[in-house]
């Protein structure tokens, strides 16, 4: 399914189809939803421009939702970890999963000023969804942001709950769209134009086929650091911004989820979601100062993870700590190449008070890689 590869579901170009092609073995949609179980839903808020007038606008925001499991199955906890490269960000939740090792429920991606909205939006949707069952119990859902104020009225609080319950309605199995789309619109990477990217992994084990994907709301990064299938390029693109681009030092942050239906235990997936930051790495972020740099992990694999109404114990497969391994390049290819798409799926941007952010112009990227025809 090579289109799959190539294209986003509205025609936009991924990295592939520039020819930029990061190691390993894609899944068929080279999506984090070639996880079974795992879809992805958007709602992106798009409205106005000139001028920044608080509360109207201009708007370029918006919510990703990244369902780990159908949503009839969405109470099903899966076990989960997280790392923090650099913690000038929030990721709620993290303290129960350092505590319990296992996750439930929508995981929601917005701005820094809506995370709060995201997670309430998450339990009050549950509770509808659900009904009654929450209530003797709690729910710590997983919520996320990074900054998009150089674009957007932040300040704005333009995401409302019912952004939040469309985008976790609207969540597909299907191919992603990528680029200015959900949580990712307002956001950009080395000064050019990024947001939401995706990509997935093969790894072979024990006889078996597993996947392992990966999803990023890619805002990070300084002009010079930008580095491109190990070419450090950055400067490469200087003369040319400074006739497109609105001069802007904020760096920011990125939020990268890990999915896999391979078996592995709250530990591993912790150590699984370090390797986002090799990622991270290999595009040439350093995890500067005011960046939030906070990755998420889970697997699908195991189910009987929370106890019943009568005692028994509980089992659970997992791959041995020892092959673990090929997981972890696996995670490392694809956020590096999920980051890739966030970019290259993309288009100039204008925001708030005009401030301008181009895309990164895929013909002189291929030059300066050594690419061209």
């Amino acid at each position: 399914m090579m289109s799959a590869h190539a294209r986003t579901p509205a025609g936009k170009p991924r990295a592939r189809a520039i020819g930029l092609v990061v190691g390993g073995r894609p899944g068929p949609l080279n999506a984090i939803t070639d996880v079974p179980g795992v879809a992805v839903g958007y709602t992106t808020l798009i409205e106005g421009q000139g001028p920044l007038v608080p509360g109207r606008g201009p708007v370029r925001t918006g919510v990703t939702a990244i369902l780990p499991r159908a949503v009839e199955d969405l109470q099903t906890p899966v076990f989960a970890g997280y790392h923090s490269f650099n913690g000038n960000g929030e990721l709620t939740g993290v303290h129960y999963i350092a505590e319990a090792g296992k996750i439930s429920l929508p995981v929601t991606i917005t701005n820094t000023n809506s995370c709060g909205v995201a997670r309430d939006a998450t339990i009050r949707w549950a509770t509808t969804r659900f009904a009654g069952a929450f209530d003797e119990d709690f729910a710590l859902p997983v919520a996320a942001e990074t900054y998009d104020g150089f674009l957007n009225d932040i300040n704005g609080f333009h995401v409302t709950d019912a952004h939040v319950f469309a985008a976790i309605e609207s969540a597909s199995a299907g191919p992603v769209e990528e680029g200015s789309v959900g949580g990712g619109t307002g956001m950009k990477c080395f000064g050019f134009k990024a947001g939401s990217g995706t990509a997935s992994r093969i790894v072979p084990y024990a006889g078996r086929d597993y996947t392992l994907g990966a999803f990023v709301q890619a805002n990070f990064g300084a002009r010079e650091d930008l580095t491109v299938l190990g070419q450090r390029i950055g400067a490469a693109f200087d003369a040319w911004q400074m006739r497109r681009g609105t001069p802007d030092r904020s760096l920011s942050s990125i939020i990268a989820v890990i999915a896999t239906d391979a078996p592995f235990l709250p530990h591993q997936l912790r150590r699984l979601a370090q390797r986002a930051t090799v990622g991270v790495a290999r595009m040439g972020g350093i995890g500067r100062h005011g960046s939030g740099d906070i990755f998420l992990a889970f697997s699908t694999a195991n189910r009987e993870i929370s106890g019943r109404s009568t005692p028994a114990l509980l089992g659970s497969a997992w791959v041995p700590d020892e092959d673990i391994d090929p997981f972890f390049a696996a995670a490392a290819e694809g956020v590096e190449e999920a980051i890739l798409n966030a970019m290259i799926a993309n288009a100039d941007m204008e925001g708030r008070d005009g401030n301008f952010v181009p895309a990164i112009p895929h013909d002189r990227l291929r030059e300066v890689l050594g690419l061209s025809a």
